[in-house]
């Protein structure tokens, strides 16, 4: 099934709306009656709700799951062609490339706050703040954190050290918490190498639309899951004995509980009575510091499949690998943008094919892009 979600470009076919994925549900809804009072409403279909809806109906739950759009998955979404995934958004799940003797100076001079490479600052990861002196660094963003070093970086690793601080943020320099990806560095065990083999190395091999439809499947098979795609939401109202939520075409569906699991970036098109708590509600206005773009391409080159490389910060795509080969044999670049120097590939294809060029220019003949 094709989804309404992404793009595609092939020189025969031009640009098209529209990328089949396994994550889409057909038929789009089961829901038989509109009356029927739920245990539970699960809002959204990544994978909070997906896992919410899950466990809920698991445990006995009578759960209604509505989602906005024709597919599972939220931000973590694969494109499956011949039986290869392409990841549109969420990729890796853990577990290298070659060491980057470069950028781990870089990093290393970046997140040494305390003389231990962040060790002593933030010990335990999962605690951010176990030692008290870690909040001194909680309003400092990334750039706070270059400008502080900046002396001691050559120019080639500020360039990379900036170039990899917002492949991890999507953000910018000035709205990425340095402590936060102080906190990204210590989960991954204090290396660059860590960072590696948490973040960019392991992926399923379905796809992620493969993972996540066996949440749905779960779910459905207890014969407890009602479901909705297509279904965006208007408003929820809690009275304390009931919720009741309106879809945006007119739809009411009343639960005793409601897990909202709406993005962040979308949280504000809805009304909630009672009202947000003010610090969600003026999250909600700022939305996700996360805005990275992705842009897969398939390209002949077949000694591509190993490479990776940094374009910033002349090129609005900052960070690309070679991924894998194609069902047609054809290697698979992924290359990054982030919100910084933004790129909206869809909307001016000359400027994203150049921009993928010049990854390395010479070698992207493209033949596809997603």
């Amino acid at each position: 099934m094709t989804s309404r979600d992404g793009f595609s470009w092939t020189e025969q076919a031009g640009l098209r709306p529209g990328v089949p994925s396994i994550g889409v549900i057909t038929p789009s809804t089961n829901v038989s009656s509109a009356d029927a009072l739920y245990d539970a409403v699960v809002v959204g279909a990544g994978y909070c709700g997906l896992t919410a809806a899950r466990d809920a109906a698991v445990s006995g739950l009578n759960v209604l799951l509505l989602e906005a759009r024709d597919r599972i998955g939220g931000r973590s979404w694969s494109s499956n062609i011949g039986g290869y995934p392409f990841e549109m958004g969420g990729t890796w799940v853990h577990w290298g490339q070659p060491h980057d003797a470069l950028l781990a100076s870089a990093l290393g001079k970046f997140v040494n706050v305390d003389g231990a490479y962040g060790r002593k600052i933030m010990p335990q990861p999962h605690d951010t703040f176990h030692v008290p002196e870690a909040r001194e660094l909680d309003n400092l963003s990334a750039q706070d954190r270059i400008d502080a070093i900046a002396l001691t970086l050559s120019p080639s690793e500020r360039a990379v050290l900036e170039g990899f601080v917002l492949l991890c943020s999507g953000g910018t320099l000035t709205n990425m918490s340095f402590l936060e990806f102080l906190h990204w560095w210590a989960i991954c065990g204090y290396t660059y190498q860590g960072c590696l083999d948490y973040l960019i190395t392991y992926k399923f091999r379905g796809g992620q639309s493969s993972f996540a439809i066996k949440f749905f499947q779960e779910a459905l098979s207890t014969k407890r899951l009602s479901y909705s795609f297509n279904s965006p939401i208007k408003s929820v109202s809690d009275n304390g004995d009931k919720v009741e939520v309106i879809t945006r075409d007119g739809r009411k569906f009343q639960a005793a509980r409601l897990i909202c699991t709406v993005p962040l970036n979308v949280l504000n098109t809805v009304s909630f009575s009672p009202p947000l708590p003010e610090g969600k509600r003026l999250a909600s206005n700022v939305g996700h510091v996360n805005q990275c773009v992705k842009v897969h391409a398939e390209i002949s080159d077949k000694d591509m499949r190993s490479w990776s490389g940094i374009t910033y910060p002349e090129n609005q795509l900052i960070y690309a690998i070679g991924d894998g080969t194609t069902p047609a044999g054809n290697t698979h670049i992924v290359s990054f943008g982030a919100y910084q120097n933004h790129i909206q590939p869809e909307e001016n294809l000359e400027n994203t094919l150049n921009a993928v060029k010049s990854l390395a220019p010479g070698k992207m003949d493209i033949q596809r892009l997603r």
